[in-house]
C-alpha cells in the first residue's frame, strides 16, 4: 500500500501544471458572482454522478437520475441508477459540510457508510425497562384512545412483538439445556463496513484509508491541481474501499476546495475524467496516468466555463419571453426549475409550480423549452 512519486516525475509535471491552475481559478472566480450559479452547481451534481458512472463503465441517462431524486420514476430504478444516486446524495452532503471534513477520518467514516456500534448496552437497556415505566406507557395509550381510534389495535401489535422477542431471547438457552438444539455456538463477529457481505479478511479498508490519507501532507507542499492528481493516483492505485471506489472523484473536488482552489462549487471532476482515454487513465507508467488527470482538471474547467455561458444565454432569452408577464406567473419559477436540472418531465413541472400536469403542458410550450427525449409519451425538456 506504499505510494511514492519519484522526483524527476515531480519535476516534469510541474510546469504541466501550470494550465489546469489557472483554467480552474477562471471558474471558480466566474461560477463564485455568475447570476446562474445556483442552478451551475446544482446541474454539475446530476452530470457529475452520471460521469461517475461513466468512468466505472457503467451507463445511467441523466433524465432518470433526476426522477429517481425526484422520487418520479418511470420504471423500477436499476441497481446503476441506486449508485448513481448514492453518489448524488454524497456530493450534496460534501457540499453542504465543511471544507476540510471530507478528508477528515470522521468524514471518510461517513461517507463510507461505517456505523458505530455502542454494544448491547442500548439493547439491553431498552429491554430492561421497568414495569413502572411500562405502566406509564400503557396509561399514556389509554388517555391517547380517545383521540385515535387505532391505538388499541397498534398497543396489542407491540406487546404481541414484544412477547415475541422475550420468547426468541430465551429460546436458544432453553434447546441448549434440553438437548434438542445440541451445543449453542458461539456467534461469529460480524465484519465492520458497509452491509458487511462478502468481505475479504485480508483487505484492511481501515489501513488502507489511513495510508491514502497519510499523503495528504505531502500533497499540500505541491501546487493544488498536481495535490489532487496525486491524491486521485493513489486513490486508484491502493484502492481503499471496493463498494465505493467512485469516493475517490468526489474527494479530489473536496480536496481543491480545502485548499482554496475551487470554493464556488464542488469540482465535478468526473464530467472531465470520462473524456480521457482509458489507456492513459490506466497506464502504467506514473507519468501518464498524472497527466491524464491534469488534462482532465483542464478539460473540467473548460467544460465548466461553457456551461456557465450557455445558462445564461438560456436565462436571457427565457427572461425576454416573461418580461411583460403579470408579476404572479408561474413562468419565472419554472425558469428557476430548467436551470437547476437537466431535464424535467411534467409532473415534475407540476410538483414544483404547484399546477395540473396540464398546465405544466402549457407553461413549457409557452417558454418555448427544448424537448429532450423525442417521444411522445414520458417526455422531457431541458436546455441545450
Amino acid at each position: 500500500m506504499r505510494y511514492d512519486i519519484p522526483n524527476a516525475v515531480l519535476q516534469a509535471l510541474f510546469s504541466a501544471s501550470i494550465e489546469p491552475e489557472d483554467r480552474l481559478a477562471r471558474l471558480d472566480e466566474r461560477a463564485g458572482r455568475h447570476p446562474v450559479a445556483e442552478g451551475f452547481r446544482e446541474r454539475g451534481q446530476f452530470f457529475d454522478a452520471a460521469s461517475a458512472l461513466w468512468v466505472a463503465g457503467e451507463l445511467v441517462h441523466v433524465e432518470d437520475l433526476v426522477l429517481h431524486d425526484a422520487h418520479m420514476d418511470a420504471r423500477a430504478p436499476t441497481h446503476e441508477l441506486t449508485i448513481a444516486h448514492a453518489i448524488l446524495r454524497t456530493r450534496r452532503r460534501i457540499w453542504l459540510s465543511d471544507p476540510e471534513w471530507a478528508l477528515s477520518s470522521g468524514g471518510l467514516g461517513v461517507l463510507r457508510g461505517e456505523q458505530v456500534v455502542a454494544g448491547t448496552a442500548l439493547l439491553d437497556a431498552d429491554r430492561g425497562r421497568s414495569t413502572g415505566a411500562a405502566e406509564e406507557e400503557d396509561a399514556a395509550i389509554d388517555d391517547d384512545a380517545g383521540d385515535n381510534p387505532l391505538s388499541l389495535e397498534f398497543a396489542e401489535i407491540d406487546a404481541a412483538i414484544e412477547r415475541s422477542q422475550r420468547l426468541l431471547d430465551e429460546q436458544p438457552g432453553e434447546l441448549g439445556d434440553s438437548g434438542l438444539g445440541g451445543t449453542e455456538r458461539p456467534s461469529a463477529p460480524e465484519p465492520k463496513g458497509q452491509l458487511g457481505l462478502l468481505f475479504d479478511d485480508e483487505w484492511d479498508e481501515g489501513a488502507r484509508l489511513e495510508a491514502w490519507r497519510s499523503l495528504i501532507p505531502a500533497a499540500d507542499r505541491l501546487p493544488a491541481c498536481l495535490g489532487a492528481a496525486m491524491l486521485f493516483d493513489a486513490w486508484e492505485q491502493i484502492e481503499p474501499l471496493r463498494r465505493q471506489h467512485w469516493l475517490g472523484g468526489l474527494l479530489v473536488g473536496a480536496y481543491l476546495r480545502a485548499r482554496g482552489k475551487v470554493t464556488s462549487h464542488l469540482l465535478c471532476f468526473n464530467t472531465g475524467l470520462k473524456t480521457i482515454r482509458h489507456e492513459r487513465r490506466r497506464s502504467k507508467e506514473q507519468g501518464v496516468r498524472l497527466r491524464a488527470f491534469l488534462d482532465a482538471l483542464v478539460l473540467t474547467g473548460d467544460l465548466g466555463l461553457k456551461e456557465l455561458d450557455r445558462l445564461f444565454l438560456a436565462k436571457t432569452q427565457m427572461e425576454m419571453r416573461v418580461r411583460h408577464r403579470r408579476s404572479n406567473s408561474s413562468l419565472p419559477s419554472l425558469i428557476e426549475l430548467l436551470l437547476s436540472r437537466p431535464i424535467v418531465s411534467a409532473g415534475l413541472v407540476a410538483r414544483h409550480v404547484g399546477v395540473t400536469q396540464r398546465g405544466a403542458l402549457n407553461l413549457v410550450r409557452e417558454l418555448g423549452a427544448k424537448e429532450m427525449t423525442g417521444r411522445g409519451r414520458y417526455r422531457g425538456w431541458g436546455i441545450l
